[in-house]
């Protein structure tokens, strides 16, 4: 220890002491120390033992190369960094050029352009109709899923090119023109007419102030140019307070024709080569899907075509949403399973109290509860998706109306708390944006509100309930072919299947469509996954005290073997 002089003044006189030098402790203020490595570099399909296993259940099991190679590509520091700038650089609206005239483009950061590219590089936006064949529609299921897990905002533009290409077909000539343009790999960004492309893609607007979900309150007018009917050329006046992907190059609106609401082709370029008559007004500042561009527009005379006919808009726009709602339910599965990934990941090397998270009594049962809940969303969507390459079966498309909107309602209304729950095992590391974690919770609301809500998918379900055209029969087939497998699932069924009736849809509502989708998650899993999994499932999803909330899972069951199995490989 060393010594110092002290100096001071008393009353003129000089006076000087010394003293032993204090002691300091000398440390390093800034060790980093019990932090989990950044999940990077990592196979989001060769790591997802439920999503692969699904794959070659459901009949793509050809697509394992391929999807191999696009979760290695998503799951790389570059792409996982495309998310991120994607977010961290909105989307601007230039309303106007410095002259004042008339511009209406949005610009997006290069990031998004490269995310986009990479989905449709791979086929996520229309391969089941460039290459049909068994397990086309499961293998691109997968693709989107994986895609979603890294940024969810180019799920939009993909899903509305996957759902416009069997819509289009209710005109045959627009279908003609439009769809090898739609099937093209090649992400073309330029704000040119189409005809000029080498790949093009469609939006939607459907949604107005005044109406939301009921579409026939639409007040935009339609008036023929010339003749009228299929394929002809109307001008269209009107607005949408819900105006998707501003800068595709065709959008399918609905609009009031003198026959009643209608569906129209609108593209961005009048077939002279002028810009049409769409006029953004502003882009929404949304909760979440933020890198994703949403606007409100108004049409000016906007050029575009009759799809279908006259007074027939809500068929048109039911064969897309079909569709579009298997995304939404694909993409909520997505983002769960992005969720417990982090949170695995983190709890795997995170210490607390002499003892990894992921050891500890408590977070295990949480961990365990979320592995389940997202393993039997994982089945249920890729079960879903099956239904969907099977095109000219007729029980299949029963199914697929009663099915789809009961997943969307269920997967999609569970994704919320999931990811909060997630959240909160990171504890504020998982609160900061740095972490992907914020931007999953923004996201988990969306797709319960895409292309109908809640109650709007029940009402659904209870149409396809009450006309019964062998939908029915389908589901209970998939219930009675794990009969006396699990006691607990056979007294769930048994208590279900007097409500499958148009008395009980009629009644039975939100509850009703719980049970229909539970009894299957049970019945698939039960089937397929590992038992340990399927008890957990069983016991805590179909016996009578379950409360919903996460990690109160009943003791007795072998939660290690379910976490590691939902563990990333090598996290």
């Amino acid at each position: 220890m060393g010594s110092f002089r002290i100096e001071w003044s008393h009353e003129g006189e000089g006076m000087m002491a010394t003293v032993p030098e204090p002691a300091f402790v000398h440390f390093n203020t800034h060790e980093v120390t019990n932090q989990p490595p950044p999940l990077l570099d990592y196979n989001l399909f060769t790591t997802d033992r439920p999503l692969m296993e699904a794959v070659a259940r459901e009949g793509a099991s050809w697509a394992r190369e391929e999807l191999t190679t696009l979760g290695a590509r998503l799951g790389s520091t570059e792409v996982i960094e495309w998310g991120f700038l994607a977010n961290r650089h909105l989307p601007v609206l230039h309303a106007f050029d410095r002259f004042g005239n008339r511009r209406d483009e949005v610009e997006y950061h290069p990031a998004w352009h490269e995310l986009l590219g990479l989905s449709i590089s791979h086929g996520l936006h229309t391969s089941p109709w460039a290459d049909p064949k068994p397990g086309a529609h499961v293998a691109r299921a997968a693709g989107l899923m994986m895609l979603v897990q890294i940024e969810a905002g180019v799920m939009c533009p993909t899903t509305v090119a996957y759902a416009a290409v069997p819509a289009l077909r209710a005109q045959p000539e627009i279908a003609a023109e439009w769809t090898p343009r739609l099937l093209s790999r090649r992400y073309d960004k330029r704000f040119l007419p189409a005809s000029q492309k080498v790949g093009a893609l469609i939006s939607m607007g459907m949604t107005e102030k005044q109406g939301g979900s009921d579409l026939r309150s639409n007040s935009t007018r339609a008036v023929p140019l010339g003749r009228s009917g299929p394929g002809a050329a109307y001008r269209i006046v009107g607005h949408k307070w819900f105006f998707s992907i501003p800068m595709c190059d065709a959008f399918l609106v609905t609009a009031q024709a003198p026959g009643g609401l209608s569906c129209f082709l609108l593209p961005r370029f009048t077939p002279d080569g002028k810009v049409n008559g769409l006029r953004l007004q502003r882009l929404k500042d949304k909760l979440g899907n933020r890198a994703n561009a949403s606007s409100e527009v108004e049409f000016h005379d906007a050029y575009a075509q009759l799809v279908g006919e006259e007074g027939r808009g809500v068929p048109v726009i039911i064969e897309m949403a079909n569709y579009s709602r298997l995304d939404c339910a694909l993409g909520s599965a997505a983002v769960m399973r992005q969720a417990v990934v982090q949170a695995l990941h983190h709890c795997s090397h995170r210490q607390a109290f002499g003892r990894l998270l992921i050891e500890q009594p408590l977070m295990s049962n949480v961990l365990a509860d979320l592995a389940i809940e997202s393993e039997a969303a994982t089945a249920l969507v890729l079960h879903l998706a099956r239904a969907y390459d099977r095109q000219e079966d007729p029980e299949e498309k029963a199914y697929r109306r009663l099915m789809t909107p009961a997943v969307k309602y269920w997967v999609c209304k569970r994704s919320p708390g999931f990811t909060a729950e997630a959240l909160e095992l990171l504890g504020g590391a998982g609160y900061v944006e740095e972490s992907i974690m914020p931007r999953l919770y923004r996201e988990a609301p969306l797709n319960s509100v895409w292309e109908g809500s809640g109650n709007v998918m029940c009402l659904d379900v209870q149409r396809a309930l009450q006309t019964r055209t062998g939908s029915v029969e389908r589901l209970l087939g998939e219930l009675r072919a794990v009969r006396g497998a699990d006691a607990r699932l056979d007294r769930f069924v048994a208590a279900l299947e007097p409500d499958l009736t148009p008395d009980g849809a009629a009644t039975g509502g939100r509850r009703l469509v719980e049970r229909m989708v539970l009894a299957l998650q049970g019945a698939l899993l039960v089937r397929h996954a590992p038992s340990s999994l399927a008890d957990a499932f069983c016991a805590s999803r179909l016996e009578g005290g379950w409360s919903g909330a996460y990690g109160t899972l009943p003791a007795g069951l072998d939660l290690r073997a379910i976490v590691e199995r939902a563990r990333p490989v090598g996290s």
